[in-house]
C-alpha cells in the first residue's frame, strides 16, 4: 500500500491491516517453503507496508505525546 493511502486510516484500522499483513507473511512464508509462492517480489512488499504502517502509527505517538 503507498503512504497516502495508509496516512487516510486511523490508528485502529492501521493495526488491523497490520494484523492481515502478518498473516499475509506468514501464508506466504508457508507457500515458499513448499515452492507454491510465484511472486516471490510480493513478500518483499508486505515486509514493507508493515513498516510503513508502523512509521506512521509511531509518528502519531509521538505526536499525541508533545501535544502537537
Amino acid at each position: 500500500m503507498k503512504t497516502s493511502e495508509l496516512r487516510g486510516l486511523n490508528s485502529i484500522e492501521l493495526k488491523k491491516k497490520e494484523t492481515e499483513l502478518r498473516e499475509d507473511i506468514l501464508r506466504m512464508r508457508f507457500k515458499l517453503s513448499t515452492g507454491e509462492l510465484e511472486n516471490t517480489a510480493k513478500l518483499k512488499e508486505t515486509r514493507k507496508s508493515i513498516a510503513r504502517i508502523l512509521t506512521i502509527l509511531e509518528e502519531r505517538n509521538k505526536e499525541a505525546v508533545n501535544g502537537k
